[in-house]
């Protein structure tokens, strides 16, 4: 296991995608240096907003 953190992520998600939205995750992660699951998780928080 990693080292201990405060906030652990226990859960994992498994998706399929097309290759145009892949193409989408792909191209913001590089521009913005930042991983898929950064990317993923914020996008995820904008739903609440």
């Amino acid at each position: 296991m990693g080292r201990p953190t405060a906030n652990p992520k226990n859960t994992k998600i498994t998706i399929r995608i097309d290759d145009e939205v892949r193409e989408i995750l792909d191209n913001y992660c590089k521009k913005r240096c930042v991983s898929r699951t950064t990317a993923i998780t914020d996008g995820i928080r904008k739903l609440e907003k």
